[in-house]
């Protein structure tokens, strides 16, 4: 189901790349929304506007906007011609974008037999909250061995199974202002990146040869989706993934969702998730980094991903100047309500695992 509103724009008060967010009165009451303008062009104060409230009726944590659909009285200009790739397909709101991959594109031949990576390090993870975790990990290993002048080349290849427009994200806006990511791949229903794919795989390919990235990030956009169940929810596309890198002759490196502060049991220590993900789903051998948490706790989590090792190469990665490196982060950190203080293991456990894929680009021998 979907709820309606109308309103009428009180104020615009903040925007990043591809969004922006605004003050809405609905019936005498103010609700937050977001717009984005290459959809609806941009509200100004006193436009009249259609809103889906969706989102704010079911409290849903991830944004709790209420979006704009359309601005009715001043409808945006038709797109220029170019692109034919449809995604959102089939909804009111679907939108037509040009795709790396699809005939016309100028890397169209450069994608049109592409079929391996060079072994590529590619980070998967289950939450886009990993992402700026995994950078900086990547970031710090770089600084500590002297790689810093050349720092890795960064991308993130977003999968459809959160939010479906990359502007939605904060994070990349800030990572990408800070210079840590080169670009966002948008693939599947997915839309808005700095290149548009059809699939994780030719996202992938676009990473390397289009975008020349070093180091590949792939994990969904903004929220998540679970029933609090095995099989249920968005991440298990985390484990596609792994195969997708594989299947390329990419360096798959698992990133385990771990958490000492989370209230579900499930999820505490190594979540199901994760062993659902990596355990069933990945059939490719890929590289599972464990943090070297210490304590109980650590010996836990340690226990835990061991039964992944029938599947997966077990490599433990030193915490060491890590939660250094993520208070410097030019993102904010948050990953289901939780910032760096409150669940500092799973965000180390992140950034072990973009030590660890920097590690494997200078082809250390201690990557494993």
């Amino acid at each position: 189901m979907i709820t309606w509103r109308n309103g009428t724009v009180s104020q615009t008060w903040r925007e990043w790349p591809g969004a922006v967010e605004l003050d809405v009165s609905v019936d005498g009451t103010l609700v937050r929304a977001l717009a984005y303008p290459a959809l609806t062009g941009l509200p100004r104060p006193g436009d009249r506007v259609l809103l889906n409230t969706t989102a704010l009726d079911l409290g849903l944590g991830t944004g709790g906007y209420a979006l704009v659909v359309a601005i009715p009285d001043r409808l945006p200009p038709d797109p220029g011609s170019g692109g034919h790739l449809v995604k959102a397909r089939y909804t009111p709101l679907q939108v037509t974008v040009a795709g790396a991959d699809e005939q016309g594109s100028a890397y169209h031949d450069v994608l049109r037999d592409a079929d391996d990576i060079a072994g590529m390090p590619v980070v998967v993870a289950d939450l886009h909250s990993a992402l700026p975790a995994v950078l900086a990990g990547v970031f710090d290993e770089a600084e500590r061995t002297g790689d810093d002048s050349h720092p890795p080349r960064v991308a993130y290849v977003m999968q459809d199974g959160g939010a479906l427009p990359a502007w939605f994200s904060l994070t990349c806006a800030a990572l990408a202002d800070a210079g840590w990511l080169a670009a966002t791949v948008t693939t599947g229903q997915a839309f808005g990146g700095d290149l548009e794919t059809v699939t994780v795989h030719t996202g992938l390919l676009a990473a390397r040869h289009v975008l020349q990235a070093d180091i590949a990030v792939v994990a969904q956009g903004p929220g998540n989706l679970g029933t609090g169940t095995r099989w249920g929810f968005s991440g298990v596309a985390a484990g596609e993934a792994i195969n997708a890198v594989a299947a390329l002759g990419g360096r798959p490196v698992a990133c385990l969702r771990v958490s000492e502060a989370d209230p579900r049991e499930r999820h505490r220590g190594i979540s199901h998730h994760s062993l659902t993900a990596y355990g069933r789903v990945a059939l490719a051998r890929a590289d599972v980094v464990v943090p070297g948490l210490p304590g109980p706790f650590g010996a836990r989590v340690a226990e835990q991903a061991a039964e992944l090792g029938t599947r997966h190469s077990i490599v433990t990665i030193p915490v060491d100047g890590l939660e250094a490196a993520l208070r410097a982060s030019p993102a904010r950190l948050s990953t289901m309500g939780r910032g760096l203080a409150d669940d500092l293991a799973y965000f180390l456990a992140a950034a072990a695992a973009g030590r660890h894929a920097s590690r494997l680009l200078r082809g250390d021998a201690a990557a494993g």
